[in-house]
C-alpha cells in the first residue's frame, strides 16, 4: 500500500539511493556527489519541510517531492509554490506516482494561498517535459540547459 508522509531528517540516507538510482542517466541535471546530495537534501528541509514529501510502497521509498511556497519568483513578483524536486523510483515510473506527487505539491501550495506552482525542467528530459505538460504546466523562459514551466492553481 503506498503512502505519502512528510519527509524526516531520518530519511537523508534512504533519499540520497532513491536520489541516485532515480537521476541514472540524467546526470547533467543532478549532483553526483553523496555530500553535495546530502546538502541538498538538508537545503530542501530547510526550505519548507512542511512541503518536502517521500512517497513509499510497504516502506519503501519510491519518489519524493519538495514544494517550497516560501519562495519568491523574480519572474511572477510573488511567492509561488515552488517545486525544486520531484523523482521516481525507475520501476515505478508510468504507473500514476509521480502525478500524485505534483498533486500533493499543489495541494500543498493551495493550502498556502499560493496562486501558481513553478519549477524547472531540464532542456533535454524530453519525458519529463511532456509529463508536465499534460498535467496543465506551460514554458515560459529557457536560461542555459533549464525551461521554465508555471501553472496556475487558483
Amino acid at each position: 500500500m503506498m503512502e505519502i508522509r512528510n519527509i524526516k531528517i531520518d530519511d537523508i540516507n534512504r533519499f540520497v539511493k532513491l536520489y541516485i538510482e532515480s537521476y541514472k542517466g540524467l546526470e547533467e541535471y543532478a549532483y553526483t556527489n553523496e555530500g553535495d546530495i546530502k546538502r541538498y537534501f538538508n537545503w530542501l528541509l530547510s526550505r519548507d519541510p512542511y512541503g518536502f514529501f517521500i512517497i513509499e510502497d510497504i516502506n519503501k521509498p519510491i519518489g519524493v517531492v519538495a514544494c517550497d511556497t516560501n519562495w519568491f519568483s523574480q519572474f511572477d513578483s510573488i511567492l509561488v509554490g515552488e517545486i525544486h524536486e520531484i523523482f521516481v523510483y525507475p520501476s515505478y515510473r508510468r504507473r500514476g506516482i509521480g502525478r500524485m506527487l505534483v498533486d500533493k505539491a499543489i495541494e500543498y501550495a493551495k493550502d498556502r494561498g499560493k496562486e501558481k506552482v513553478g519549477l524547472w525542467v531540464g532542456v533535454k528530459n524530453l519525458s519529463a517535459k511532456e509529463f508536465y505538460k499534460k498535467l496543465g504546466f506551460i514554458e515560459t523562459i529557457t536560461l542555459g540547459k533549464w525551461i521554465r514551466m508555471i501553472k496556475k492553481i487558483i
